[in-house]
C-alpha cells in the first residue's frame, strides 16, 4: 500500500511538475498585483483538480462506453507518456514551451496555468491509468486521487511563493529540474507499456 502511494506520488509529481510551474505563473502573473496572483493561483489549482478528479472517477467508463479496453489504452498511454517525457528531456523545458504559449487575451488562470501545465496531458493519462478499477480497488483509488491533491496543493503553494523561489534557482534551475522529471517519467511509461504487454497478452 505504502509503495503503491508513494509511486503515485511520484508520477504525479513527475507529470503535473509543479516546480516547472513556478516561472510559467511568475510570467503570466507579472503584470498583476498581489492580491490577483493569490486569486490566479488558487483559480488554476481548483480547476487542474477538477479535470484530473474528472478523469478518475469517469475516465475508465469512457473508455469503455467507446469499448477501448484498458490494456491497449494503457500501452498507448505509456507511449505517449514516454514521448512527452523525451520532450521534456531533449526538447523545450515546460517552462520554454508553456510561456510560448501566453497570450494577453487568455484566461491565464486556466490556460497555460490550469491546463496544459498542471492538468497536463500526461497527468490525465496518469490519472486514468493508477485507477484502473480492475486493478485498484475503491480505497486505494481514493488514496491515488489524495495523492493527485498533495501535488496540486504542493503546486499551489509553490505558485504563492514563486517569486521567492524563482531568485534561488532561475529559469535555467527550473529547466534542469524539469529534465530530471522527464527522465524519472520515461522508467514509468516503459513501465506502463510493458505492463499493458503483460495484461493483454496475459503473460
Amino acid at each position: 500500500m505504502t509503495e503503491a502511494l508513494l509511486t503515485a506520488f511520484i508520477t504525479f509529481f513527475t507529470v503535473i511538475d509543479p516546480i516547472g510551474t513556478i516561472p510559467v505563473f511568475i510570467a503570466v502573473t507579472s503584470s498583476v498585483d498581489k492580491a490577483d496572483r493569490k486569486k490566479i493561483a488558487l483559480k488554476a489549482a481548483l480547476v487542474a483538480a477538477g479535470v484530473l478528479l474528472f478523469f478518475i472517477a469517469l475516465g475508465e467508463l469512457i473508455l469503455n462506453a467507446i469499448k477501448i479496453p484498458l490494456p491497449t489504452f494503457q500501452i498507448a498511454g505509456g507511449i505517449v507518456l514516454f514521448l512527452f517525457a523525451l520532450t521534456m528531456i531533449f526538447g523545450e523545458s515546460k517552462p520554454d514551451e508553456e510561456l510560448s504559449h501566453i497570450k494577453k487575451k487568455d484566461d491565464k488562470a486556466i490556460f497555460p496555468l490550469a491546463m496544459p501545465s498542471l492538468a497536463s496531458p500526461g497527468a490525465i493519462l496518469a490519472a486514468i491509468l493508477l485507477t484502473e478499477n480492475s486493478k485498484y480497488a475503491i480505497e486505494d483509488q481514493l488514496m491515488t486521487a489524495v495523492m493527485m491533491l498533495i501535488v496540486i496543493a504542493i503546486a499551489l503553494v509553490l505558485m504563492l511563493l514563486s517569486t521567492r523561489i524563482f531568485k534561488y534557482i532561475g529559469t535555467s534551475g527550473a529547466a534542469i529540474i524539469s529534465r530530471v522529471m522527464g527522465l524519472i517519467l520515461s522508467a514509468v511509461a516503459v513501465a506502463n507499456v510493458l505492463d499493458g504487454f503483460k495484461i493483454y497478452f496475459k503473460l
